[in-house]
């Protein structure tokens, strides 16, 4: 393995740190395993009648999953987002019940979540567009981030996440986001202050004219810059200044221009990494 590849490797670790089910009790809906939770939860769910069916905690109708997430909200046990997901059994099942986006790491339930990368090819070479997440953010205030990024709320596809969150976080103009091309699909699963997160990225690419210049519209980004890609290489390489699953989309960039070499053994275990191919969080 390159000697270089420990720093990029690194990311994928830290997104990985779930192992499971390490002590956590299933989570079923209906007849279906969707999730697990914490063992501190479990009292708060046998108390709402939520029954143990061999050695799972049991939700035997799905659509009692959105009314039960308000009522944990309302009782203090986690921040309500005020915002609906659609969950599913798997990654790629369809919609069986919705929750608000707070509470799918309060069960171990999936997220899915849209990230863009902003490319601009100039005479001295391609560069891209990232943002810095504004100070009062609940989740990594400060980080840089991409142009764009944003969860798929319930009821949306993918592109429809990435049309809304295009316009409302760089006031991108529906006619060019519709020319982003699907690239990659990453996996992970990680242990987080607010629970278990079992995230799919469904990331694009997106060639912007040079003369475009992104403006900051709902107050989420505190502001965009232009880099070369060689600085954002470096930064990832070398830091931890971007948002954590933001390194793991840059990282399949890398690969995909050949700045690492995909097909050498660093560049294999990174891709495989970033598929999720070694964890069990999604079988």
């Amino acid at each position: 393995m390159a000697p270089d590849a420990a720093p990029f490797l690194r990311h994928l670790e830290s997104c990985n740190t779930a192992r499971l089910p390490g002590g956590r009790t299933p989570f079923r809906l209906g007849d279906a395993p969707a999730g697990w939770v914490d063992p501190d939860l479990v009292p708060e769910l046998e108390r709402r009648g939520l029954p143990r069916r061999d050695g799972a905690i049991t939700l035997a109708d799905p659509a009692r999953l959105e009314p039960l997430g308000e009522d944990l909200a309302a009782s203090g046990v986690y921040r309500s987002h005020h915002e609906l997901f659609d969950v599913a059994a798997t990654a790629d099942g369809p919609a069986i019940a919705r929750v608000d986006r707070g509470a799918l790491p309060l069960f171990g339930l999936i997220a899915h979540g849209v990230h863009m990368n902003g490319l601009v090819r100039r005479p001295d070479g391609l560069h891209l567009w990232i943002g810095r997440r504004a100070t009062d953010k609940r989740l990594d205030p400060g980080k840089l981030d991409h142009l764009v990024a944003g969860g798929i709320p319930a009821g949306h596809t993918p592109e429809d996440a990435l049309h809304k969150e295009a316009a409302e976080e760089a006031s991108i103009p529906l006619p060019i986001v519709r020319q982003a091309v699907p690239v990659a699909r990453i996996r992970y699963a990680m242990d987080r202050p607010e629970g278990l997160r079992r995230d799919v990225l469904h990331c694009y690419d997106l060639e912007l004219p040079a003369d475009f210049v992104p403006a900051p519209a709902d107050g989420e980004v505190e502001s965009f810059a232009l880099i070369p890609v060689g600085e954002a290489f470096r930064i990832v390489r070398d830091t931890d200044d971007f948002k954590f699953n933001v390194n793991l989309v840059l990282i399949d960039l890398f690969l995909r221009l050949g700045l690492i070499d995909p097909d050498s053994p660093a560049g294999r275990a990174l891709r495989a990494g970033l598929a999720g191919t070694a964890t069990t969080a999604f079988a």
